[in-house]
């Protein structure tokens, strides 16, 4: 198994934050706005976007904003609170949410995703897209995610699973960032080797004392943490 090799735990260059805007992140954010929908749908005795008004839903490594915005162009009744600690990425992030016209539905805010400052139970929703393998030891900004979940409500995470090799990782960056410029294919080459295993998320989601079949191999490059709270 190739080992996990850390890359910077915030890009918060301005070029990195234009690189990571640029790249066409469209069809894995549709994805992954699909599949969150359909677990708040679910009836587990969670929360259900259709059921429930006004659903607070908190984005954890909002980046850009890119999945707030795609998620409140779907959902017309969740409002989103975006979280980052990489000050040039959320410059960007309120532009891209002003543009789309949903200022007053998504809000971001720079933040340390390890040591947020919200009262427990505050969301209905938290998602998060690709911040785990930003971050060393990620148990503590897992745990922040269940801490900060109401009960019932959603947990919603999503990010890349190791390769076993490094020719799987070359054939990743060419298959799915080859149109790209060579640093936007350094940073997925980064993030694909600073990933997870699922044995390694299901083994810190059991630290947690959340049910570590929540986490399931989603894609050929992603795992995926879904699953409602007890109330």
């Amino acid at each position: 198994m190739l080992p996990r090799t850390l890359e910077p735990e915030v890009m918060d260059t301005s070029q990195e934050a234009i690189d990571y805007d640029a790249m066409d992140h469209r069809e894995v954010n549709r994805a992954f706005v699909d599949d969150l929908l359909a677990a708040a749908a679910r009836t587990e005795g969670g929360v259900r976007f259709y059921d429930k008004g006004n659903p607070h839903v908190l984005d954890v490594g909002t980046g850009t904003a890119q999945i707030p915005i795609e998620l409140c162009r779907r959902s017309a009744i969740c409002h989103v609170t975006g979280v980052d600690l990489a000050g040039e990425m959320l410059k960007l992030g309120r532009q891209n949410i002003e543009r789309a016209g949903l200022m007053s539905r998504v809000q971001v805010e720079r933040a340390d995703a390890k040591d947020l400052k919200c009262a427990d139970g505050t969301y209905d929703v938290v998602m998060s897209n690709s911040i785990v393998h930003h971050i060393p030891k990620p148990l503590k900004v897992l745990a922040q995610m269940v801490r900060l979940l109401r009960p019932g409500g959603l947990l919603f995470v999503r990010d890349l699973l190791r390769p076993p090799d490094a020719e799987t990782v070359e054939h990743f960056v060419q298959n799915y960032a080859g149109e790209e410029n060579p640093h936007q294919q350094k940073m997925f080459r980064d993030s694909l080797h600073a990933a997870l295993t699922l044995e390694e998320i299901r083994g810190l989601l059991s630290e947690l004392n959340v049910p570590p079949i929540w986490a399931k191999q989603t894609s050929d490059r992603h795992w995926t943490i879904s699953g409602h709270t007890d109330r």
